[in-house]
């Protein structure tokens, strides 16, 4: 055998342990350094020159960059990822209700008479304006204006 051959038991279990914390703490790192080029992007209050400048400081100098502006504006990071979040879960609710309404196409005869069935029967309108809110629909006059 020579000298270079590693068996299994050269490697014990403490190397083991710390190859996977240094691993993993380098995975941490890259994750941090996303989350700040992204919330340099993300951030409206900034200028497009700081912009410029935290990303040339993380660039040219990544932990200390990323240490500072963590210290410096980490406090609002997770209000941007969380505003940013809510935004689109806004988006995605009115997209699907917009979906679920069925877009720009108008509601059938038959869909307002059971709407305003419903309303009667939960007592909004009388028996007279249930009439009144039919024979408009049945006529194919639209319901807001006389």
């Amino acid at each position: 055998m020579s000298g270079d051959t590693y068996l299994a038991y050269d490697y014990p279990l403490l190397s083991a342990f710390w190859t996977m914390l240094v691993f993993f703490l380098w995975i941490m790192w890259f994750v941090l350094l996303f989350r700040v080029v992204l919330d340099i992007f993300r951030d409206d209050d900034l200028s497009g020159w700081a912009k410029t400048g935290w990303l040339v400081f993380c660039i040219v100098l990544p932990f200390l960059g990323v240490f500072v502006y963590v210290i410096a504006r980490g406090k609002n990071m997770g209000r941007r990822e969380t505003a940013q979040a809510r935004d689109q879960q806004k988006a995605f609710d009115s997209y699907i209700r917009e979906t679920a309404r069925g877009g720009d196409t108008p509601t059938s005869s038959v869909d307002e008479l059971a709407r305003l069935s419903e309303i009667r029967a939960r007592g909004d309108i009388t028996d007279e304006e249930f009439a009144k809110a039919k024979q408009l629909v049945l006529s194919g006059g639209s319901g807001g204006s006389h």
